[in-house]
């Protein structure tokens, strides 16, 4: 029973993967798409963190995390006789199933390490596999994906160098060297999460001074490689000796810098203190939570969770997304009910979160944003795309087609100006190929627009079938997409903005023009 139910789950998960949900705009901009415009020649957009005077991203870990899975991607592609670049999607989907299966096998593997007891393991692996946070944030390439793998491997690390304390562990002190510094590179929260775990190193390397020197030659020499692909990526020119010496890019040290300014925070929202552990940490657990406060399992995990989320919380910035390496430590680190009507209760309530959660994250959040991109790139007649009350889309999954189409995000940009950015410089004329079926595509030049089918300030304008103004020819339509940015219970109220939000869930994308002299 609980082997098909943990392969029933572990298929959900797979599901979910290959689900085109949209979290946020990072699990983009922050991993594959400076990766592939390495490897491949799709034009991309480097944001703001890579364009900065003191770049805060570090590249070293996404070579293996993605930039290794392209380069075979691409291997297998030109051994099997294709032509031309792989299509970008195909490159996306990849990635999506190889975060599906370092999630499947690194996870679980390192929550079935880290629980000694067989009946415990068990309920641990469980609860971490049937957690939404698992089948979406996991299965995303977010940094914090990522973390959520090193963190727990450090402590699977931790665990076997301090079993054996007669006993001295070369190769588990280079490893753990090594898979440090990655941690730390990738995210600078990184070893907020070991500062307890830590503690316990130091009596083992006192007594074996040969291991801790293992662990530090590692760990220099990861730092080296790691400055050094940093260095060459962000210096226009090829890099010399005397750059790595004299102008070395150090990309944490930046990171924490930029993050110690309030001022610099304050672009990205401020939040209070008790935001994480108030607001975040049950949003990501749900009937868990109760279970932490009732009936924790004092264990080095619980620890190594509480030490994050206490320095996490210093930083007034706090996105729940930043908690996802306390989940399985934390699930790992609960006892379920005893009563049986309790036990029961919990179950119930914890299946019914964790499908409403991933239904909503994993299958309508931004869902339409990927399947849009997909089909603006095979577009002949665009040149503009307006993208309104969205994410920002990622440009690389044009393949090739923002060489000619100018994307545009405008985010939340007011009605009123949006008629006039679309009015005066962008829509293009109407012609008589506008208004016949798909004959529109012979054009030269189309502006498109981008946006939820829940934006109600278009309704007044998408029953213009004539010549007057703007014209707006509906061509795509995918149903299973949710803005959750565009709820407005102030001015709508509850009902209302729901109803409008969630009954119009969608999204469209209009062919623009206008009537010209």
């Amino acid at each position: 029973m609980w082997r098909r139910t943990y392969l029933f789950l572990v298929l959900v998960r797979l599901w979910f993967a290959l689900s085109p949900s949209y979290l946020h705009p990072d699990e983009n901009f922050q991993g594959p798409e400076v990766i592939a415009g390495q490897i491949f020649s799709y034009p991309v957009r480097h944001t703001w963190e890579f364009t900065i005077e003191h770049p805060i991203r570090s590249v070293f870990p996404l070579w293996p995390v993605y930039g290794l899975p392209m380069l075979l991607l691409r291997w297998l592609w030109i051994g099997n006789g294709n032509d031309g670049e792989i299509p970008p999607v195909a490159v996306f989907w990849t990635l999506r199933v190889l975060m599906f299966i370092i999630s499947f096998v690194l996870e679980d593997w390192a929550i079935y390490e880290l629980v000694p007891s067989t009946r415990h393991r068990r309920v641990a692996v469980l609860l971490v596999a049937s957690s939404y946070v698992t089948w979406t944030y996991q299965t995303h390439t977010f940094s914090n994906s990522v973390e959520t793998l090193i963190v727990a491997w450090c402590l699977v690390l931790i665990e076997r160098i301090v079993a054996s304390p007669q006993r001295s562990s070369f190769l588990a002190s280079t490893v753990l060297g090594f898979v440090a510094v990655f941690g730390v590179f990738n995210r600078i929260t990184f070893p907020a999460f070991l500062l307890i775990p830590g503690l316990r190193l130091l009596p083992y390397y006192t007594k074996n001074l040969w291991s801790f020197l293992f662990l530090v030659m590692a760990g220099l020499f990861t730092t080296i490689l790691a400055i050094a692909l940093d260095t060459a990526f962000y210096t226009p020119h090829s890099i010399s000796w005397s750059d790595l010496v004299l102008h070395p890019i150090f990309t944490p040290l930046n990171n924490l810098l930029y993050n110690l300014q309030p001022s610099n925070l304050a672009q990205h929202g401020l939040h209070p203190w008790y935001q994480h552990l108030l607001v975040n940490l049950p949003q990501l657990l749900g009937p868990a939570a109760l279970l932490l406060l009732t009936q924790p399992y004092i264990s080095l995990r619980l620890y190594s969770a509480i030490s994050g989320i206490f320095v996490l919380s210093i930083f007034q910035h706090q996105e729940a997304r930043f908690l996802l390496p306390t989940i399985p430590l934390i699930l790992s680190s609960v006892r379920l009910p005893k009563r049986d009507s309790l036990l029961r209760a919990f179950v119930a309530s914890w299946i019914v979160f964790n499908l409403a959660l991933g239904t909503l994250m994993g299958v309508y959040h931004q869902g339409g944003i990927v399947p849009a991109q997909v089909f603006m790139s095979k577009q002949p007649d665009a040149t503009q795309a307006i993208w309104w009350k969205t994410y920002m889309p990622p440009i690389w999954l044009l393949n090739g087609k923002n060489e000619v189409l100018r994307t545009r995000d405008v985010m939340g940009m007011p009605g009123p100006q949006l008629f006039d950015e679309l009015l005066t410089p962008l829509a293009t004329c109407d012609t008589p190929a506008d208004r016949r079926s798909n004959e529109y595509l012979r054009e030269r030049n189309g502006t498109y627009l981008v946006a939820p089918l829940s934006a109600a300030w278009l309704d007044s304008f998408l029953s213009n079938k004539g010549l007057e103004g703007l014209r707006f020819r509906e061509v795509w339509r995918y149903r299973r997409h949710l803005n959750l940015d565009d709820l407005d219970f102030a001015e709508d109220g509850v009902w209302n903005t729901l109803a409008r939000v969630v009954g119009r869930r969608g999204l469209a994308i209009w062919r623009v023009t206008k009537s010209c002299p």
